[in-house]
C-alpha cells in the first residue's frame, strides 16, 4: 500500500481514483457478444461456454437431479450457516415493508401508494475461484419477501460442466425458479432478451467482471433494469488511537483478496496507527492463500494520514466508498459526520465480512464513487411503486378550476377540457 502523508485538498482527486479500463475496446466487445445472443439464442451461449469456460454443454439448465446430488455435497456445518444467514437476511428484509397510506390532499381527492412485486428477475452469480453463493442470499431472500414471481439464476459452469454446490443448494434454498449454466456478459444478454430456454426479466441484479459489468450498463437501452452500477469491490477503514491494528489489516486484506482490481483504502489521523496497520498487513499477506491477488489489489491501495478526523471523514465523503469501516471504540459518534457510503460498520468488532455473509444487512452495495447518488439492494429494490388517486365529486369541484387554469396555460385544451366537462355535469 502507498502511504501519503497530510495531502492538500487538491490532491484527494487523485487518491479517490479506481482502477480503470480501456472503455471503447470493452464496449465493442460486450456489444459484439449481446448482439450474438439476442440474435443467436441458446447456440451462443453454448458457444461462449466452450470458448470461455471450456465447456460442451449438452443442456443450459440445472435439473433437479443436479440439485439433489449437490445439496448432498454441502456439508450440515455449512447447511446451518447458510440458514442462519438466510434468517438474519429476511428479518431485516421484512422489517422494510410498510403500509402504505391513503393521503386526502384536498377534501375529497384521495392519493396513495402501492408496493407490487417485478415479476421477472434476474440474478447474476459469479463462480470461478470465489462462487459467491452468498450472493444468492442477499438476492434470493429480498425477491422473495416482495413477491417475484420467476426468479431466474445464471451462474458459470466449471470445466466439467456442473456447478459449485453451494450456489445450487443456496439457490433451491431460497426459491429461485430456474437456474443456467450461464456466465459472463452472455449471461446478462440471454435474461435481457431471453432465449429458447431462459426466460427475458425486468431487472437484473447481481456482481461480476468488467465485462458484465458494462453489459447490465449497455442493456439498460434496451429496456431492462439492473441494480445499480458498478465496479471493483472496495472499502474504506477509518482508524485511530483506539483501533486494533490487527483488526483492520484483516479488513483491508479481506478486500484485497476479492480480485487484483479490488481497492482497500485506510484513512487515520495517527501515523503510528498507520505503522502498525502496515506491518500486520505485511504479516497476514503472507498467510493468505489467495495472497497473489491481494498483493496486486494493494498495489492499487493507499494510506493516508490527515491531521484530524474531520478531514479523515471530508475525505471519506469524497471518496464515497462501498464499505466503511469505522474502526475506532468512539465509532458511534462519528455516524453524524458520514453522509456518503454503501454500509458502514461501527467498532472494533464490525467487521465488513459480517455484512457480507450473516448480519443481515444486504451486501450489494454501490462501488466507484456511486455511494454519493445510490442506495445499496433492499426490498424496495425488488418492486416497483405504483400511485392511486380518486376523486369525488366533491373532489373534482375542490381542484378543477385550478386544473383548467394549468391547462389552460400550457396551452393543453383537451387537458383543460377533461375538466370542464365533469364540472358541467355536476351544475
Amino acid at each position: 500500500m502507498k502511504v501519503f502523508k497530510y495531502p492538500q485538498i487538491s490532491e484527494w482527486q487523485s487518491l479517490c481514483e479506481r482502477a480503470q479500463i480501456e472503455r471503447n475496446e470493452l464496449e465493442e466487445i460486450v456489444n459484439g457478444i449481446l448482439d450474438n445472443v439476442k440474435t443467436k439464442g441458446n447456440k451462443a451461449l453454448v458457444e461462449y461456454a466452450k470458448k470461455f469456460d471450456g465447456v460442451a454443454l449438452n443442456s443450459l439448465q440445472v435439473s433437479d437431479e443436479e440439485i439433489e446430488e449437490a445439496t448432498k455435497k454441502v456439508t450440515d456445518n455449512l447447511k446451518e450457516a447458510i440458514q442462519l444467514a438466510k434468517k438474519n437476511i429476511e428479518v431485516f428484509h421484512v422489517s422494510q415493508q410498510s403500509e402504505e397510506k391513503v393521503i386526502e390532499t384536498t377534501k375529497g381527492v384521495q392519493c396513495w401508494r402501492k408496493s407490487l412485486p417485478i415479476e421477472k428477475v434476474g440474478l447474476y452469480i459469479p463462480g470461478g475461484t470465489a462462487p459467491l453463493f452468498s450472493t444468492i442470499l442477499m438476492l434470493g431472500v429480498p425477491a422473495k419477501i416482495a413477491g417475484c414471481r420467476e426468479i431466474v439464476l445464471c451462474t458459470p459452469p466449471s470445466k466439467d460442466g456442473t456447478v459449485h454446490p453451494a450456489i445450487l443448494y443456496t439457490a433451491n434454498l431460497v426459491g429461485v425458479t430456474k437456474i443456467f449454466k450461464v456466465g459472463g456478459a452472455q449471461a446478462i444478454g440471454a435474461m435481457t432478451y431471453g432465449t429458447e430456454t431462459i426466460p427475458a426479466t425486468y431487472k437484473i441484479f447481481g456482481p461480476g467482471n468488467q465485462f458484465v459489468t458494462k453489459a447490465k450498463e449497455l442493456v439498460q437501452q434496451s429496456g431492462v433494469a439492473i441494480d445499480m452500477p458498478a465496479g471493483p469491490s472496495e472499502v474504506l477503514v477509518f482508524a485511530d488511537e483506539t483501533s486494533v491494528p490487527a483488526f483492520v489489516a484483516a479488513d483491508l486484506l479481506s478486500q484485497a483478496e476479492h480480485g487484483i482490481d479490488s481497492q482497500a483504502i485506510l484513512v487515520s489521523n495517527s501515523e503510528k496507527i498507520v505503522s502498525e496497520v502496515l506491518k500486520e498487513v505485511k504479516s497476514q499477506l503472507e498467510e493468505l492463500p489467495r495472497k497473489e491477488i491481494a498483493k496486486e489489489a494493494l498495489e492499487n491501495s493507499r494510506a493516508i494520514v490527515f491531521k484530524t478526523t474531520d478531514e479523515c471523514f471530508e475525505f471519506s465523503n469524497e471518496y464515497a466508498p462501498e464499505h466503511l469501516i469505522i474502526a475506532s471504540e468512539k465509532a458511534e459518534s462519528y455516524i453524524s459526520k458520514v453522509t456518503d457510503a454503501g454500509s458502514v460498520f461501527l467498532g472494533n468488532y464490525s467487521c465488513e465480512s459480517a455484512g457480507d455473509y450473516a448480519s443481515g444487512t444486504n451486501h450489494t452495495l454501490p462501488t466507484y464513487g456511486f455511494a454519493k447518488n445510490y442506495s445499496g439492494v433492499s426490498l424496495d429494490s425488488f418492486v416497483k411503486k405504483v400511485t392511486f388517486q380518486k376523486l369525488s365529486k366533491e373532489g373534482i369541484q375542490n381542484i378543477g378550476n385550478a386544473i383548467e387554469l394549468m391547462a389552460a396555460a400550457e396551452g393543453l385544451d383537451a387537458h383543460k377540457n377533461a375538466v370542464t366537462l365533469r364540472l358541467a355535469s355536476l351544475k
